[in-house]
């Protein structure tokens, strides 16, 4: 089933979660590598392109989530789960989708900063609207790079407790995410 239900997440739910997931994953692997290359390094110049492109990709499937999400109706929480852990899900889901707009967001001022387009996969510019005055860039870089690791951090977070529910409450709510 493509859509939601009352009891569970259709296809398309569960494929943009685990997608995003994956993307997300590999570009902080990737950006975290990439702070360690010098000049000379043969991928100093490739995976920053691969870094913006996949990112301007996870922010392209951040709004179709979020389409998708308006549009669909949300499963049920489970009888089991307490009120505090239903109120902490909705706190990290809207965290979650707050920090990835803004990393996306500030890796494109980063990326633009000096007047000049990024590449999506070499289909595509997406111009630069604004010219950041200096130090703006180093700024908004610091930025990034901490909402990262608090989006790092969430994610661990969020996967523990997934397998808290799944291996100490014995529930249905990371299967219901994969099946």
């Amino acid at each position: 089933m493509l859509q939601n239900t009352k009891t569970s997440f259709g296809l398309i739910s569960r494929s943009l979660h685990w997608l995003m997931a994956l993307l997300l994953t590999g570009l902080f692997a990737m950006g975290l590598y990439m702070t360690s290359l010098d000049y000379y390094d043969p991928l100093y110049h490739s995976l920053p392109w691969w870094h913006k492109s996949l990112g301007l990709l996870v922010f392209l499937f951040l709004l179709l989530r979020v389409i998708w999400r308006l549009s669909n109706p949300q499963p049920e929480s489970l009888k089991t789960h307490k009120q505090w852990e239903k109120r902490l899900a909705h706190l990290i889901q809207k965290l979650f989708y707050g920090f990835i707009f803004f990393i996306a967001l500030s890796g494109y001022f980063i990326s633009t900063a000096k007047g000049k387009g990024i590449e999506f996969f070499n289909l595509f510019e997406l111009s630069s609207i604004i010219a950041l005055k200096e130090g703006t860039a180093d700024l908004l870089g610091n930025a990034h790079e901490i909402m990262a690791i608090l989006l790092a951090t969430l994610v661990v977070l969020h996967a523990l407790a997934a397998l808290k529910h799944h291996f100490i409450d014995k529930d249905k709510t990371l299967i219901r995410m994969i099946k």
